[in-house]
């Protein structure tokens, strides 16, 4: 695919931006090994009959971009600000620079009103992954991220160690069983919710489009870092709860909403970079202005994505609480790509966005986690106005993927999670405990942001075989 270049693809109609991207990462991953002459003729067939295509798990998204309505071409170019707002950074220490500089470069933005950097940030696409963004009436697709409505979900169980322990090899089955992982696919069973019925998906086309998919991966999660554990919580006295303080067995998952924000993320990104032309160094912060019809279409999906996630969570603690005879005795949950009209401190009404943060509001709830074998905290917001009501949203990794596999051997992770007593089912070593920050140096940068309300620690760990 590497041979097929742009003058070869704007030969045979492919001359949008976002469309030869979409191209070029489709073809390298699934089309490696295919001819040339060969991939030229499918693309052309794409661009002739892209409805015929459409619903292919490989190549839709291509012929997608065909059967889009035109966007009109409107655009509007900005230049940066030479003077940033306000930018208030939390355990800087540990933060590396690039992601500082991204920070830096979005604070710019002439329609950024106020920013912060969590703990745990490191360098991620347009934002950094920790970037906790406030606009003014404007919503930055890349700023929510790809994966619109990632969150944690906590189920705590009126159970302890000993069922833990007694019932291990059933919890090992039932998340074999109720838990599916990866790109594609879904559970070998019929799922339903309420959010499959909602209005948007008729009122909206690319929702409609994407509607299938999203009934078909109802309450599975994606690759990467997604989840789903069973551990033991240990709570604090007088927590938010108002439980006993004393360990429990508890469920922890962390996932999105799947095919369905990707898509979304996706195409109204390329609407906004089509729409909102920035410096190039800050191109995929191009925005959407809330007062357009693509601004609200864009909010309103990011809303039913969110809905969507969360739909994905409670079918996955539903499942398994059903299958292991269970009862919760309380949920915690919250996004960490998001984002929501909200007020500053002081007084202005904005859009705050958080990439792979912890909304904090004071006394608002939230679930911060660490690795495969080390804590996650169940945390009670303080609501400080400099951090923008936010916390971190993990550890943060402190390598890339890349860096972590070529580091760490699966016998090494073997050795580790033995040593932590911990069970995976799945996973990859790009996912090893060392990929990740330390979790117990992240929460002490944050202890003015948030309360810690119990300590959770993960013993059967499912996740997907990359």
């Amino acid at each position: 695919m590497g041979h097929l270049r742009t003058k070869e693809l704007s030969k045979i109609g492919y001359t949008n931006d976002r469309t030869r991207s979409l191209v070029v990462n489709i073809m390298a991953k699934h089309f490696k090994h295919h001819d040339k002459a060969d991939i030229i003729t499918l693309l052309t067939n794409i661009k002739t009959n892209p409805a015929a295509y459409a619903d292919d798990a490989v190549v839709g998204p291509i012929a997608a971009t065909f059967m889009e309505a035109p966007v009109e071409c409107n655009f509007q170019s900005y230049a940066l600000l030479e003077s940033t707002g306000q930018l208030k950074v939390y355990g800087a220490k540990e933060i590396e620079r690039t992601a500082r500089q991204q920070m830096e470069m979005a604070m710019s933005l002439p329609v950024t009103l106020q920013g912060a950097l969590m703990p745990d940030a490191h360098t991620g696409y347009g934002l950094p992954i920790g970037g906790v963004l406030a606009t003014d009436n404007a919503i930055i697709p890349y700023a929510v991220g790809v994966d619109i409505g990632c969150r944690m979900a906590l189920t705590i169980i009126d159970e302890g160690a000993s069922f833990l322990k007694r019932y291990a090899y059933q919890i090992k089955v039932a998340l074999k069983e109720y838990t599916h992982f990866g790109m594609e696919g879904g559970l070998p069973f019929e799922q339903e919710h309420a959010v499959l019925d909602d209005a948007l998906f008729d009122a909206i086309p690319l929702l409609k489009k994407w509607q299938g998919k999203a009934a078909r991966q109802l309450g599975s999660s994606g690759s990467g870092n997604h989840f789903v554990e069973f551990g033991l919580i240990t709570l604090e006295p007088d927590n938010a709860l108002q439980l006993p303080a004393k360990e429990y067995l508890a469920l922890l998952s962390h996932s999105g909403s799947r095919g369905l924000g990707a898509n979304i993320a996706q195409h109204y990104t390329g609407i906004a970079m089509d729409t909102c032309k920035l410096p190039r160094s800050v191109q995929q912060l191009a925005w959407l202005d809330l007062n357009t019809e693509a601004g609200q279409e864009y909010w309103l999906s990011m809303h039913l994505a969110g809905d969507y996630a969360k739909a994905c969570h409670d079918r996955i603690h539903a499942n398994l609480l059903k299958a292991l005879g269970l009862q919760g005795l309380a949920t915690v949950e919250n996004h960490h790509n998001f984002a929501w009209e909200d007020q500053l401190a002081d007084g202005r009404k904005a859009i705050i966005h958080r990439k792979g943060a912890t909304p904090a509001h004071a006394g608002e709830m939230g679930i911060i986690p660490g690795s495969m074998t080390t804590a996650a905290y169940l945390v009670m917001g303080k609501g400080i106005g400099q951090a923008l009501y936010s916390a971190s949203h993990g550890a943060g990794r402190a390598m890339s993927r890349k860096r972590a596999k070529e580091s760490m051997t699966v016998s090494h992770l073997k050795k580790m999670l033995a040593a932590a007593d911990v069970t995976l089912i799945g996973g990859s070593v790009e996912e090893n405990p060392l990929a990740y920050k330390d979790i117990e140096k992240v929460m002490p940068a944050q202890q003015e942001l948030v309360a810690i309300q119990g300590r959770f620690m993960p013993s059967i760990v499912r996740m997907n075989k990359d």
